[in-house]
This record gives C-alpha cells, structure tokens and sequence, in this order.
C-alpha cells in the first residue's frame, strides 16, 4: 500500500523539492500551503493521481477535520516563512505557523499515529556565545527585537514536540536546520545566497552587511532534504533535536568573492550597517546526525554555488 506524506510548506523551495523526492519514492503526498510565502509555480506539474494540493492555513481547525488528512502516516511540518525578508514582513502569521499551526500538526499525528518531523532553525540558538553549536546549547537569544517573532516561535514550537513527545508518545522528532540554499531557492528571496547570486548575474553591488567577518554554514538543499528523509525514517530519532547543517563555516565577506568569481562578475563588493540581533557566528554540532542518522552532507559550498548560478542564469 501507498504510503500517505502530509508536507506544510509544500509549495516553499524545500517543501516543494521534499515533495518531487517523495512522489519519486511512489509516496501519496498530500501538500498545505497558503502561499503567503510559497510559490505555486513551485509544484506545478506534480502528478495528479499522486499529489492534492490544498490551498490553506496550517492554523485552521479545518486541518484537523478534512477527510483528505485521515491516515497520514508521515507529517513534514516545514510551514513558516523562513527568510527575515518575509517573516519580519508578517510577524503574527510567522508565530502562528510555529506554535498555532504546530499545535494542530501535532494533533494530526497524535490522532493518526503518525509520525512527525518538526523544522526548527540554528535561530533558536540566537547570537551564539558557545561556538560551534550542539544541540545542548540553550542558547542566546532576545525576545525584545526584530528576529524574535521568528526564533521564539520556533523555539516554543520545540516545547510543543516536547510535550506531545513526553504526554502522549507522539512519534516527533526535531531538526535545527542551518542556512540552507539551492537552485530552486527564488531569486527574490532575500538569503544571503540568493541575494549574492542575483546581484552578481546582474552586476549590481555586492551588498554585506558589518564587514563580512560574521560566519555562516551553507548546506544544499538536496544534503538538507536526505537529512528530514532519514529523520522521519530512523525510530531512534524519536524525542531528539538533531542539528542538520554543514559543518563548514565561511565568512561572509568570503563568500561574496566566491559568488563574484564563480559568476565572473564585474560587481563592487560593498558594505553596509548590521541589522540588530544578526548572529557574528553560526556552525552546527553534527555528530547526533552522523551517529543516529548515519547523515553527513555531501555538496559543497562550490558546487553548490556553481548549480545555484547556473539555475539563475536560466531564469
């Protein structure tokens, strides 16, 4: 039989690259998005007879009683703006999709004896004063700023795991996600890659922001999307936050001048103010993945990059 993979966030750059790996796997998947930030070109095309798409809000009680929804047996929760472009751009629906829209997915699983897999971020580790980061680190974290309607929703988003975990043994499981990127991320967006890539092609200034020295971990997302896969798949990931990123950490002002070489680009490399709260350093723990997961990423920064550009050249 079939299985049956609910995916939020299906139309967003990894729920959509989840969703064509699955429906590859022969999976029913069934996809919630409300495109506040998700593109719906993103999943046009996916095969019918496989795929319904349901426009809504993963915090409408209406999730918890269509038909469409009974005997899910995976859920990928990936619902939230996730670029700060976006969710500092709607506050209030960003926390609502982490804790509100959580809550019901939470529900979902409980009720269908699903199993779940939650995508926090390396922002609940906030400005990081223990480097790099394991999934022990509490973390450095203010909620008294423009990023906080993001990482504190993600963060509460955790307890909510935790409690269903822990009340109703509730197959969930975590994963902090560092900086992912790919092709398939919109030009638009406004990442850092996606910005770099896009000024570059265009040969508009290089913008970054302080003086590049604050560091950040590139992984792809194909490596990111192996990581949720082996997540969901894996018993012994129940209960666990698990830090799914590269290890490799790059200064900032590094990787605008490999952006502008690998785009033989003619841009300036300019600088411009830090925006509050904007983490100086960013590095996952891995190990928890290597060893439960059997996970490491594969792609590096450069070939990353050099798939990204070409991607952007075809648009």
């Amino acid at each position: 039989m079939e299985k049956k993979v609910l995916i939020t966030g299906v139309a967003g750059f990894l729920g959509s690259q989840l969703a064509k790996d699955l429906l590859a796997q022969g999976c029913v998947v069934v996809g919630v998005d409300n495109l506040s930030s998700g593109k719906i070109t993103n999943i046009k095309g996916l095969p019918e007879n496989q795929f319904i798409f349901k426009e809504m809000d993963v915090c409408s009680r209406k999730i918890l009683e269509d038909n469409d929804f009974n005997k899910v047996e995976e859920i990928y929760h990936l619902a939230s703006a996730a670029s700060p472009k976006y969710y500092q751009a709607s506050p209030f629906d960003t926390i609502n999709a982490n804790t509100i829209g959580t809550k019901n997915m939470l529900e979902l699983a409980k009720r269908n004896q699903a199993k779940i897999v939650y995508t926090s971020t390396s922002e609940a580790y906030g400005d990081p004063e223990v480097h790099p980061q394991p999934e022990t680190y509490k973390g450095n974290v203010n909620t008294w700023g423009p990023r906080a309607c993001y990482d504190e929703a993600k963060r509460l988003g955790e307890v909510l795991c935790y409690l269903y975990f822990t009340h109703y043994q509730t197959k969930v499981k975590v994963a902090r996600i560092f900086n992912t990127y790919s092709a398939g991320l919109a030009n638009d967006d406004g990442r850092v890659i996606s910005t770099f890539v896009t000024q570059a092609l265009k040969g508009e200034d290089i913008t970054v922001y302080g003086d590049g020295t604050q560091t950040r971990s590139f992984c792809y997302a194909t490596d990111t999307i192996n990581g949720l896969k082996l997540l969901m798949e894996k018993e012994e990931a129940n209960g666990e936050i698990i830090n799914i990123g590269n290890p490799i950490e790059y200064p900032i002002i590094d990787l605008a001048h490999l952006v502008k070489t690998l785009a033989n680009s003619e841009s300036n490399i300019t600088f411009h103010p830090l925006p509050a709260d904007d983490p100086k350093v960013r590095r996952p723990v891995i190990e928890k993945a290597q060893t439960l997961l059997g996970w490491v990423p594969t792609v590096t920064l450069q070939e990353g990059l050099q798939m990204t550009i070409q991607e952007y050249k075809n648009k």
